[in-house]
């Protein structure tokens, strides 16, 4: 006898789909993975029996066919709690739709351990694929190990876009249209800070910067340009370095909003008025950005676009690899201004 739909007590299984409709478990499987070999009218039939079954197919039901297991995982090391919250959203919000399960394996870069933390992940949960984050989505071990044991991957913002499928933005022409912003506001002198050497945007924010100076008719000063490390702590130290200069700049850009916050922050312990006598930028436009005083000016990375649409080639059911570009803005606050005229 049929399990009606209304009644909430039990759960259909694939079984009761497969005598509803009068097919095989494997048929009924290869319906819920929508693969081949299955004619137009036991399709029909199946996708009636899960309709009237009110059948929500377990990931079990649905590794049947095709040895799936439904799962893929995000390694993320990253010192920003907003970049994980929104890369995690944006891939779940895309595993959502594919009834797929995310999870989230956070990492240390540092660790000695990170290729036996990543096989165990593989060996433990038989994940589908893996999203890369920096600075691991260019670790040449990781991509080896990955390659070696047949994982799907995709990357976010690597080096290069040709070894694997990625996503990424353009961190070379979002900085060079910051630089370009405050030279625009008359500012001559510009500090810079520098994001963690290990991750390969941090390179590429460094040389869009350098570059609209030099497309300005300007010679990059190194004393303005200081190491940071994407933490709060850095871009305050890196801001007591640019402050105390002889000549200290008129506006700073931080590669990060944690970093440019690091950077309000020394500017209000001095009694700087910003952006009357400091002019602050970040990047990122992580939730943070709206929280300091004044609110930041910054690169707005959308990173939950990002873990979108790195799930979307993940799951997608093309094996080719692909890359894709996702746009940024630049957003304009109030903690830039024009420089104080003395």
């Amino acid at each position: 006898m049929p399990i009606a739909a209304e009644d909430t007590r039990l759960r259909a299984t694939i079984k009761d789909v497969s005598r509803e409709s009068g097919v095989s478990i494997k048929t009924v499987s290869r319906v819920l993975n929508n693969q081949p070999r299955v004619s137009d009218d036991a399709r029909s039939r199946v996708l009636a029996a899960i309709k009237q079954l009110n059948f929500r197919p377990s990931a079990a039901a649905r590794s049947l066919v095709g040895h799936r297991t439904f799962q893929i995982a995000l390694a993320c090391d990253n010192p920003s709690p907003f970049y994980v919250y929104e890369m995690q959203s944006g891939i779940h919000d895309r595993c959502r739709q594919d009834s797929v399960r995310m999870i989230a394996q956070p990492y240390d870069h540092r660790s000695a351990h990170l290729i036996e933390e990543i096989e165990s992940l593989i060996d433990t949960t038989g994940i589908d694929g893996l999203i890369l984050t920096p600075p691991a989505s260019d670790r040449h071990d990781v991509l080896e190990l990955l390659e070696r044991r047949g994982v799907p991957f995709v990357r976010v913002t690597p080096s290069d876009v040709v070894r694997s499928s990625a996503v990424f933005i353009d961190n070379h022409a979002a900085a060079d249209a910051m630089t370009r912003h405050l030279l625009a506001l008359g500012h001559e002198r510009i500090g810079f800070v520098i994001g963690h050497p290990s991750y390969a945007a941090s390179a590429s924010r460094h040389a869009g910067f350098v570059a609209a100076l030099t497309d300005a008719g300007r010679t990059p000063d190194p004393r303005l340009i200081r190491q940071g490390s994407y933490d709060f702590a850095s871009g305050a130290a890196a801001a007591e370095a640019l402050l105390a200069l002889a000549e200290p700049p008129t506006a700073i850009f931080a590669s990060n909003d944690e970093m440019a916050a690091g950077v309000l922050s020394v500017a209000h312990r001095r009694g700087l008025a910003v952006p009357g006598a400091l002019s602050v930028a970040g990047f990122g436009d992580d939730a943070l950005a709206s929280f300091v005083w004044p609110p930041l000016t910054t690169i707005r990375q959308p990173t939950r676009e990002l873990g979108f649409q790195a799930a979307d080639l993940l799951l997608a059911p093309s094996a080719e690899k692909a890359s894709r570009e996702v746009p940024f803005e630049l957003i304009r606050r109030e903690s830039t201004g024009g420089v104080l005229r003395r």
